[in-house]
């Protein structure tokens, strides 16, 4: 199981590992308090594809096509993940709020596409 949340928001029990998969620490949380596993910053887009998506819901489908294409040529970054979902629960963590259009989002749908393949 994979799921997305904020890194603000209170762990769950069943959240498993919890990747953080942002390039940028989240403001206003301390790392000792953030109940983060792993940081993953190398997962997340570069810096360029962040600014220029800007959680802009019209650029979602092409954000995705060029994250995608990030990620396939970077599978160091994400194989951490694959790894542990194989052994059970992992949460992707996010900072930016109320998001469906966000990075934590567009990598689960890979890695869910990835691992599918993989069977």
């Amino acid at each position: 199981m994979t799921k997305t949340t904020r890194v603000y928001d209170t762990a769950d029990g069943e959240d498993g590992i919890r990747f953080l998969v942002d390039r940028l620490w989240p403001k206003g949380i301390g790392k000792d308090k953030s109940k983060v596993d792993t940081w993953l910053k190398d997962v997340a887009p570069i810096t360029e594809l962040r600014r220029w998506f800007g959680h802009d819901p019209t650029k979602w489908s092409e954000f995705r096509r060029r994250y995608f294409s990030e990620l396939r040529a970077n599978p160091n970054g994400w194989r951490p993940i694959v790894e542990a979902v194989r052994e059970g629960a992992v949460t992707l963590l996010y900072g930016v709020n109320g998001q469906t259009h966000d990075n934590a989002v567009a990598l689960r749908e890979f890695l869910r596409a990835h691992l599918a393949r993989a069977k």
